[in-house]
């Protein structure tokens, strides 16, 4: 298993529960990448063929507002997941992702997971439920997030 993804999956509560073999098979579509600081990790419209694990470094993923230019929408580190938009047709982007310092990641190719998905029924709910149970997390920052700020424009 490649190192970074075997840690990150073996420190990671939603995906320590998938079974050796399911971690092998998400391990089989993984290679390390790195951004440097300013470089797109993707682009909104475009196919949405990818996810990473981020290890160390940051991303920013940003939305066009006009009037106001790209706003950063949320800044994810290391744990998290950067690429949602894998997992739902039409499988396109829906924010622009940014590396805001030295970024290392695992890449998982979505094609690879989409079909031993389609192929292994329990693999693929087993993989929908890991990564919805990191989404549920990162819906719940982006909430708090939101409150904060919210309350901070009223104080």
């Amino acid at each position: 298993m490649t190192t970074g993804i075997g840690e990150w999956m073996a420190t990671n509560p939603a995906f320590a529960r998938l079974t050796p073999a399911e971690q092998e098979v998400i391990a089989a579509s993984a290679h390390e990448v790195r951004y440097h600081t300013g470089e797109r990790m993707l682009t909104a419209g475009e196919p949405a063929e990818s996810c990473w694990l981020i290890h160390s470094g940051q991303i920013a993923l940003t939305c066009a507002v006009p009037g106001r230019g790209d706003v950063v929408i949320q800044t994810l580190g290391p744990g998290e997941i950067v690429g949602w938009s894998w997992l739902v047709p039409p499988y396109r982007w829906h924010f622009d992702a940014t590396a805001t310092e030295d970024t290392v990641a695992t890449e998982l190719t979505a094609e690879r997971l989409r079909a031993v998905a389609a192929h292994d029924p329990a693999f693929g709910y087993s993989l929908t439920r890991a990564l919805f149970e990191l989404l549920a997390h990162r819906l719940q920052a982006t909430r708090a997030r939101l409150l904060d700020l919210y309350d901070g424009a009223h104080s």
